[in-house]
């Protein structure tokens, strides 16, 4: 007997399976083409650093002279300005205006200022000032020292934690004559950081 005879003789047995013929077909497509794969990176997290500047006479003048003759010198000012934050940044000095008692004859401009670099800190080990490693910063009168509110000198970058220390050397000119005598002048200064 035929193929074809035996599946019309039983329609029902023929249908069953050509429908478990089909469904297996289908099964097979659907399942065979769907491969899938995934991979993450959680928790991503971002965060600032910091720039932070210590000094060692934070509020403090480091000048309080009296008594100065012509061609005397103040006692130094030594200052450590540190970047005590994790970001490298650009360190400056800038002045305020100098408030000078006589105008007509302004003290300001007899003082002769040397600021000094005298170097890094090497550990806990301060630099030593006044050898030969000192990287002078401004030679000049206080009324000449920059423009108010512009640098007065670029300190250079420090790195997250480096600190520097400071030498400011101050004498009233040898030209000072009569007309100054019991003058005086105050300034401020101020170091930044950007």
């Amino acid at each position: 007997m035929s193929r074809l005879a035996t599946l019309s003789r039983h329609p029902r047995r023929t249908l069953a399976t050509l429908g478990t013929v089909l469904a297996a077909v289908g099964v097979t497509v659907a399942s065979g083409a769907d491969f899938t794969a995934s991979s993450a990176n959680p928790a991503n997290t971002f965060s600032t650093g910091t720039l932070t500047m210590g000094n060692s006479a934070d509020n403090t003048a480091l000048f309080t002279v009296s008594g100065l003759r012509p061609g005397d010198n103040a006692p130094n000012g030594i200052v450590d300005i540190a970047n005590t934050g994790s970001l490298s940044g650009a360190f400056t000095l800038t002045r305020s205006q100098p408030n000078d008692s006589d105008a007509a004859n302004p003290l300001s401009g007899k003082l002769n200022v040397i600021l000094d670099d005298c170097g890094a800190w090497s550990g806990g080990n301060a630099p030593a000032c006044g050898d030969a490693n000192d990287v002078n910063k401004y030679t000049g009168t206080l009324a000449d020292m920059g423009t108010l509110g512009q640098p007065i000198a670029g300190l250079g970058t420090f790195a997250g934690g480096e600190k520097h220390r400071y030498r400011f050397r101050v004498s009233l000119d040898s030209s000072t004559n009569n007309n100054y005598q019991g003058d005086n002048t105050s300034v401020a200064f101020t170091w930044n950081a950007a």
